[in-house]
């Protein structure tokens, strides 16, 4: 479990799956995603089941974003490296009704700092629609510069990304 200012950031897990579903039935959260997923329960328990599988595979994976304040879900964000993606990934999806608070940057810092020291990653990425321009501007705010375009899972999809800081910046 990771703690920001305002997030607590703990593994996703079964009790979630109404607020999860719940945020993937809207077409507008749903349609912004660069990995594909369907809107219904049965489409968010198997995207629910693959983001708590991938973390017992690969060890680490998205994570429930949980506004400290009030304990609600307020989305999903972490590291992520599923087989056939194109390197060490960062991503965050928050429900609508959490859209412009800040979170999603706050979560994807505290991600990019989690795959920089506890994964050692030399550079993470995110994926990210071309139209989807509120996450390309928070992986602006996140230091991510464009690197290139390429096809994901049938997708077209913008590669933003970072290296690691060297030791002396």
């Amino acid at each position: 479990m990771l703690e920001t200012e305002r997030l607590i950031l703990r593994p996703l897990c079964g009790a979630d799956f109404d607020d999860y579903a719940a945020m993937l039935a809207d077409s507008e959260v749903a349609g912004g995603l660069a990995e594909p997923v369907g809107r219904t329960p049965e489409d968010a328990w198997r995207s629910l089941a693959t983001f708590i599988g991938h973390h017992e595979i690969r060890g680490f994976s998205h994570w429930a974003v949980i506004e400290k304040e009030t304990g609600r879900f307020a989305g999903r964000a972490g590291p992520w490296s599923p087989l056939g993606f194109p390197g060490l990934g960062v991503g965050w999806c928050l429900a609508r009704e959490h859209w412009g608070k800040g979170y999603a940057t706050e979560a994807g810092r505290a991600a990019i700092a989690y795959c920089f020291s506890a994964l050692d990653a030399e550079e993470v990425v995110s994926l990210i629609l071309p139209r989807n321009g509120r996450s390309i501007a928070v992986a602006e705010r996140l230091g991510h510069r464009h690197l290139r375009d390429e096809e994901y899972r049938g997708r077209s999809v913008h590669v933003y990304g970072q290296r690691r800081p060297a030791a002396n910046d």
